[in-house]
């Protein structure tokens, strides 16, 4: 059995969550909270098995940077994220909605 991996977020990755909840109503709504709630599991299920996202677009070769996606067409988002194998940590760097450009311009702001 594998050892379990801590997932952490950057304050970025905290601010996009906290600025989702809002956009989605997720206080007011049922559905819109369940769907939250499932984004937030789905970002904790990386404790298990952080390697089995692909590598995104905005990995470079100092930085390699998986993506995880979430929810369906037309709202699917994207959760950047790195594995930090010495720490045992998945780090959440930025979570963005699929359809936006690539985060190339904004990689140095993750931390």
């Amino acid at each position: 059995m594998s050892t379990a991996y801590r997932v952490e977020f950057t304050k970025r990755a905290v601010r996009d969550l906290r600025l989702l909840f809002l956009a989605i109503h997720a206080g007011e709504s049922l559905a819109a909270a369940r769907w939250f709630d499932g984004l937030e599991r789905s970002i904790g299920s990386l404790t298990h098995s952080p390697h089995r996202c692909p590598l995104a677009p905005e990995t470079s070769a100092r930085r390699l940077v998986r993506e995880l996606l979430y929810g369906h067409k037309p709202h699917i988002y994207r959760v950047l994220y790195q594995v930090l194998e010495r720490r045992k940590t998945g780090l959440v760097l930025h979570i963005r909605h699929g359809a936006r450009r690539q985060a190339s311009g904004e990689m140095k702001d993750f931390q």
